[in-house]
């Protein structure tokens, strides 16, 4: 295992620009275009969301922890940058990254039990034979080059807590939204450092503007953009004298005297915000029933 992230798999072998990502799914795209127009899927945020769900559902019915849920999630992004998804069945794929993740985060869930609780969720999908979720695991791990070991934002939030001096409810705030970045390609594009660096930028932010308990969608959707343009404005600083606005201006110097590349915290943030303005009009009826025509009309049960 690469203990430092520079010399990482993720980041020599899956780490994009957004370009870049762009050419890999369009190049996906043409290799059976006619599936493509047959088959519509709902936008990628809307798929994304849409397995967060059932990655999640199936991650508490097994008490796994979040951060092997998250490698999930990653695993599930990486292999659709190598397969059409119109070929699979995503509901086994994603048992299978559930099942492959709590492995490689030393959590391991026994095969039968994945099978048997995945096939409870989605009995019309999922079969009752171990071997599919086994056979399904070399496909990943073929398609993915072995290269398996995921670095998290987790650690950074960790480590700089009492660095920054996060009190408490930040801290929450701040790993609710690292979960939410594996929504997105954030993973895929930006070192763990940054991802964590902007959760904590957008829970000061909601601090400063909200008091109490707040929905953080709302929230973030109704706040955030505003600072980032200050910030934007201003050329990293903040302007404001009042208690929280000060809070955010330490922090914007701490981040500067730090050297973090604040461009992409801006941009990191505004992919959060994307995500979170589709998430408060998603609605996953349509999400399942075109993945359930698409299966069941190719066969892929």
């Amino acid at each position: 295992m690469a203990a430092n992230y520079w010399a990482s798999s993720q980041r020599l072998h899956w780490q994009f620009t957004r370009e870049k990502l762009a050419e890999v799914r369009n190049q996906l795209d043409l290799v059976d275009k006619e599936a493509v127009k047959q088959y519509p899927l709902p936008e990628r945020r809307c798929l994304s969301i849409y397995f967060n769900i059932q990655i999640v559902r199936l991650g508490r019915r097994m008490q796994i922890r979040q951060q092997a849920l998250a490698t999930a999630q990653l695993y599930l992004r990486r292999f659709y940058t190598r397969v059409q998804i119109r070929d699979t069945n995503p509901y086994l794929v994603l048992a299978t990254c559930v099942y492959l993740a709590c492995k490689m985060e030393e959590c391991p869930q026994h095969i039968r039990v994945v099978t048997s609780e995945a096939r409870t969720f989605w009995p019309d999908f999922i079969s009752g034979e171990i071997s599919k979720i086994a056979e399904c695991e070399f496909y990943l791990i073929s398609e993915m080059n072995s290269y398996l070991i995921v670095h998290h934002p987790y650690r950074t939030l960790q480590d700089l807590t009492p660095v920054i001096g996060l009190t408490p409810e930040e801290g929450i705030s701040s790993w609710s939204v690292i979960n939410d970045s594996y929504l997105t390609d954030l993973p895929m594009l930006y070192p763990p450092h940054i991802i964590a660096l902007t959760a904590i930028f957008l829970s000061a932010v909601l601090k400063s503007t909200h008091s109490g308990q707040v929905n953080l969608h709302g929230a973030a959707v109704s706040s955030v953009p505003a600072a980032v343009a200050a910030v934007v404005a201003s050329g990293g600083t903040t302007g404001g004298s009042s208690a929280p606005q000060s809070r955010i201006n330490k922090l914007i110097e701490w981040y500067a005297e730090s050297g973090v590349d604040m461009e992409a915290i801006i941009d990191c943030t505004q992919e959060i915000i994307s995500l979170y303005e589709v998430w408060d009009t998603f609605v996953d009826k349509v999400c399942k029933e075109q993945l359930s025509r698409m299966i069941k009309q190719r066969g892929l049960t």
